[in-house]
């Protein structure tokens, strides 16, 4: 009877143990999101007006994507003389299929922080494309995005 028991708690405890890992295992996708990525266009769309912006000039922006979080960071390129441009954010993310959902739980602009942006990726060779909608209601942001991003050798 004790070694019917002691079988019993030790196969509790194995399967509990293996359940438990397969939950902290992200999901496993065929796009190669993990790396680090340029932006090098960004395409901001709102209401009827649409403004296309290069990255590539006076300013740089990297996304670093591991298997679970991104970060994001933005500077000017004039080491903040004339407009100092600062910009970052982190957070967890899912990938199923080409579906990127992020959620930001860390922003220099706090009021970002704790929202989840839904956005359609692909890759093509060494070209990230993300597409989708950035919406904040209490802060009036309402606006579809393209951005087009290089991954970084």
């Amino acid at each position: 009877m004790k070694q019917r028991l002691a079988f019993i708690v030790i196969a509790a405890i194995l399967l509990s143990c293996h359940s438990s890992n397969q939950q902290e295992q992200p999901l496993k996708t065929s796009i190669p999101l993990e790396g680090t990525w340029e932006l090098i266009s960004g395409t901001t769309i709102v209401k009827t007006d649409t403004t296309v912006t290069d990255y590539t000039k006076n300013q740089k922006m990297i996304k670093i994507i591991n298997a679970t979080h991104f970060a994001f960071l933005k500077h000017d390129l004039k080491n903040g003389k004339d407009s100092a441009i600062y910009e970052s954010g982190a957070g967890r993310y899912t990938l199923v299929d080409n579906q990127y959902t992020e959620h930001l739980d860390f922003c220099n602009a706090r009021e970002w922080e704790g929202h989840t942006f839904n956005f359609t990726v692909s890759i093509n060779k060494d070209t990230l494309l993300q597409t989708g909608v950035e919406k904040l209601e209490n802060l009036g942001v309402d606006r579809f995005i393209i951005e087009k991003y290089i991954r970084v050798k």
